[in-house]
């Protein structure tokens, strides 16, 4: 995959903690490995602080705040989990507009885990096929999504390109799936 991602950039939304860690480390270096910039857009400026599932992990340097960032400067947008992160994002209007931007531009969106709630928030999982922790399928079901209980799942209808999984265990195929999608090639649909 060395290349896919030449001269395209990525940005990582995450709230200022509750992130789980490989989540967003993981898919990232799976960018910068494909030739691709990675940015992390946050809430605030500083650090954002990762999880090992509910032990405090790394921390990461945000490189622009949801306020200062347009989905107009992106190739694609990734969207790590965590039960905590999303759940954030979701009660923040200027983080809900920057998801909803990239699927107004038609433009890559790849989200893991508890991510899908900042995707049903959007408003943007109606009639979509999606993966996702299992205890969102309800929430997902009920915001008009099909729920499918995969490793991943691409979602390549019109506006753009969703690509989804469930949870870390899922991690190597997801970012396979979500490079691929940045790259321009969406690869089989659920």
């Amino acid at each position: 995959m060395a290349g896919a991602l030449d001269g395209k950039t990525i940005a990582f939304l995450t709230g200022p903690e509750g992130t789980e860690q490989v989540e967003l480390t993981e898919p990232w270096r799976a960018v910068k490995e494909a030739g691709g910039a990675a940015r992390l857009v946050s809430t605030e400026l500083g650090t954002v602080q990762l999880f090992n599932h509910l032990e405090k992990g790394d921390t990461f340097d945000v490189d622009l705040t949801v306020d200062e960032a347009s989905a107009d400067d992106f190739d694609g947008l990734s969207l790590p989990g965590g039960v905590a992160n999303p759940d954030f994002l979701r009660t923040q209007p200027a983080a809900v507009a920057f998801v909803k931007a990239f699927f107004d531009a038609g433009k890559p969106v790849s989200a893991i885990c508890h991510a899908a709630w900042t995707l049903i928030e959007a408003d943007v999982v109606r009639g979509r096929d999606l993966a996702s922790w299992p205890s969102l399928q309800t929430d997902l079901r009920n915001a008009g999504a099909t729920w499918h209980d995969k490793e991943v799942v691409v979602y390549t209808a019109a506006p753009s390109t969703l690509v989804t999984s469930r949870n870390p265990d899922d991690i190597a195929a997801y970012s396979a799936a979500a490079v691929r999608a940045f790259g321009g090639d969406s690869g089989p649909s659920a």
